[in-house]
């Protein structure tokens, strides 16, 4: 698969309802066409990851993610070697070893009849790929997700920069693998650390932020379309003035859907203060930020007077109360 120009990725992109702003369409295009790596940076929850889902699918091909850690090094990245199983196998060669040198007549022959056998106790059978060497040893085009690189230590980034280099990794069991195709890689990062410029520069860069309150309610929409528009849109905009405050954690995106799927189990008509209060952690996960945006809801309020009382499909109107101090 190949696109043909910006718009077909946005296209694309969207029928897997991942909404993409024209420098998102851009640089995976770019990407495609240059065959670079492309490095997303950007707070937690805004859709780094859902777009490296979204490229796989679109472009149909195996999505291997790897999730980076602290810790986290080149062997339980790349591969494991199954010593209890080449043991068993050796365990097989000793019952055999009678009939494979019954008729060698020198310790010479002998050793060059065992050398034939190594095959046996040296290969992929033995061989468990972790993702970076499945990305490699794939037998079709894949795309690997590495995912919060910047979780992991600056040594096991240097060694990704040169598995990414030229795709191909050396295990000393069997020797240097090279890539049978060469995967689409997408890196994400949520600026927990400063990354190496060498790994920048072999990448592609793309920033995503917090979208705008326009963009996050056509999200919220695709997402949530049960959720009323009226609804939608008082959700939105409660979730961008909480993004302003001095919060600890602001909410994600993900968390903002998260918020607009609960008003629809609770079957809530009204985005009311009682509403607002009882449901404000699936947003905010740190108590200090909860008390904080219960300020901010005492400006936020549901004038239901407006609306008739048996018309409810219209939604609410939304009327916020600017404090003395700021008028």
């Amino acid at each position: 698969f190949m696109f043909k120009d910006i718009a077909e990725v946005k296209s694309a992109l969207a029928a897997q309802q991942y909404i993409a702003t024209d420098e998102i369409a851009t640089v995976i295009f770019l990407a495609e066409k240059l065959q670079k790596p492309v490095l997303v940076e950007g707070p937690a929850g805004v859709g780094k990851t859902e777009l490296g889902k979204a490229w796989a699918c679109v472009e149909k091909r195996e999505l291997i993610r790897m999730q980076c850690y602290e810790g986290l090094d080149e062997t339980k990245a790349l591969y494991e070697w199954e010593y209890a199983k080449q043991m068993l196998y050796t365990q097989l060669l000793r019952d055999k070893l009678q009939d494979i040198l019954h008729d060698t007549q020198t310790l010479a022959q002998a050793a060059d009849r065992l050398a034939e056998e190594e095959d046996v106790f040296f290969s992929k059978r033995f061989l468990l790929p972790r993702p970076l060497l499945r990305a490699v040893v794939s037998e079709e085009p894949a795309l690997l997700l590495i995912d919060e690189i910047d979780r992991a230590d600056a040594e096991f980034e240097a060694f990704l920069l040169e598995v990414l280099s030229d795709f191909q990794v050396s295990v000393p069991e069997l020797g240097t693998i090279k890539a049978k195709h060469m995967p689409l890689v997408i890196l994400t990062s949520n600026n927990t650390r400063e990354l190496s410029e060498a790994l920048k520069r072999r990448c592609l860069y793309l920033f995503i932020d917090y979208p705008t309150t326009e963009a996050e309610l056509r999200i919220v929409k695709l997402k949530v379309p049960d959720l009323g528009p009226q609804m939608a849109k008082q959700a939105v905009e409660l979730v961008q003035r909480l993004r302003k405050l001095d919060l600890k954690k602001h909410p994600s995106v993900s968390e903002t859907i998260d918020w607009a799927r609960a008003l629809v189990i609770l079957n809530a008509q009204n985005l009311d203060a009682q509403t607002m209060e009882n449901t404000l952690t699936v947003l905010l996960k740190h108590e200090h930020d909860v008390q904080r945006a219960q300020r901010l809801l005492s400006e936020f309020s549901v004038d239901d007077d407006d609306q008739p009382p048996d018309d409810r499909s219209a939604g609410a109107s939304t009327r916020h109360r600017v404090p003395p101090s700021k008028r």
